[in-house]
């Protein structure tokens, strides 16, 4: 199960500090804030992922079992992301409010780019987990231990808003998938948080802002992003993350080189080097990893949808399966489907010279059409992502390409 390098620090106080002022409650503006987004907070130690979880303990002697739920399902769980959404503090009156907090947050998440045009590459499960107590520890309380489930509280490493999950418990209630998952922890509070990069991301189910909440906390998890805000740790160990500008960028070809000149997807600038307070630079301007409401800046996206082929194919197995086969069967591919108005590119080859397939979205071809011939013929048939959102063609060509081969005989 990805767990967003649990070695590495979390840049998960996104919503701290990223609202504007102008949309930031007046009780959550923050005057001055500490290099770790809130005053006073200590930033965690250089080899301690966030959140520790040294307090607030689910009880792991419970048993881990409770209602689960696919809501969406667009493949077979082993090549796709399983998004898991669990709720805290929840009792079994309230899990109607769960379920209708957990659909905002996925349709907020698939409401971004590229999410939105990769939401079929993502399978999305609920797991109504009953607490015997409604809410969790917040700010007032949080000294308090109230027994919850996944044991959710805020004040996490003594930060005020950062919330925490105990991730083995959310682990266990989350089952084991068939594929990847990515867990994410919704509290049944309103308080303003979340967290994002370790094995739980989590958000504050009943804030208003949660859907821009999680919009920025699953760039950390999915994407590994690293915080563009001007009070985020000088750390550029991130693919959105530079210590050098863009003229040595360019130079040297390192972090988002080809994206430089490029139009940034909110038409506000180019993609260059924008140096923030702490000496660290970024991508551009602005993006959902400084401001919440914003959109993921180009190098970003190319990072996020770098990690989602890491973990999943771009086509599901063919029909029939690769190898061979006797006579001139119908063969098929499965591309797992975009959203929008392009698709994943299909090419076939008959013993290497390119056809066309009858299928209008080319994703099958039927053999008996092709000219009658004696002996041997080998069909290949690839899928590529052709989305001009990655520039990295070596990884285009290693990740985002497959190709698959039958060999007819007779």
């Amino acid at each position: 199960m990805p767990s967003g390098n649990p070695g590495r620090l979390v840049r998960s106080l996104a919503a701290l500090v990223l609202l504007s002022a102008a949309v930031l409650p007046a009780a959550l503006e923050l005057v001055a804030p500490s290099p770790f987004g809130v005053i006073g907070a200590p930033a965690p130690g250089p080899d301690r992922a966030v959140p520790p979880h040294t307090a607030t303990h689910a009880d792991l002697r419970a048993a881990g079992t409770a209602p689960t739920t696919d809501i969406r399902r667009t493949g077979e769980p082993a090549n796709r992301i399983t998004l898991v959404l669990l709720g805290d503090g929840y009792t079994a009156d309230q899990q109607n409010v769960f379920r209708d907090q957990a659909d905002r947050a996925w349709r907020a998440l698939m409401d971004i780019e590229p999410f939105r045009s990769y939401q079929g590459f993502f399978n999305i499960r609920r797991v109504e987990v009953v607490s015997p107590v409604s809410g969790i520890a917040e700010t007032e309380n949080h000294s308090r231990k109230l027994g919850t489930p996944l044991g959710m509280h805020f004040w996490c490493e003594g930060t005020a808003r950062l919330l925490c999950a105990d991730e083995s418990a959310t682990a266990r209630y989350a089952g084991e998938g068939e594929g990847p998952q990515y867990l994410i922890a919704l509290a049944n509070s309103t308080e303003y948080g979340g967290a994002g990069g370790t094995g739980v991301t989590t958000l504050a189910g009943g804030s208003p802002d949660a859907g821009r909440i999680i919009q920025h906390e699953i760039g950390h998890t999915v994407g590994d992003l690293g915080d563009e805000y001007d009070s985020a740790p000088e750390d550029a160990d991130y693919p959105n993350l530079a210590t050098v500008g863009a003229e040595e960028m360019s130079r040297t070809h390192v972090k988002w080189w080809r994206w430089l000149g490029a139009q940034s997807p909110d038409g506000a600038g180019t993609v260059g080097a924008y140096r923030s307070a702490n000496g660290v630079y970024r991508p551009t301007a602005d993006s959902v990893m400084r401001t919440l409401g914003g959109t993921y800046n180009l190098p970003s996206r190319e990072a996020i949808i770098e990690q989602i082929y890491r973990r999943v194919s771009p086509m599901d197995p063919p029909v029939p399966a690769p190898g061979d086969l006797t006579g001139r069967p119908r063969l098929q591919v499965r591309p797992v489907a975009l959203t929008g108005g392009r698709q994943l590119q299909v090419d076939w080859r008959v013993n290497g010279v390119s056809v066309e397939p009858q299928a209008v979205d080319r994703t099958w071809l039927d053999t008996s059409g092709l000219p009658p011939r004696t002996g041997t013929l080998t069909v290949t048939a690839t899928v590529r992502d052709t989305t001009d959102w990655v520039r990295d063609e070596a990884f285009r060509d290693a990740r985002m390409t497959r190709t698959v081969t039958w060999t007819l005989r007779g």
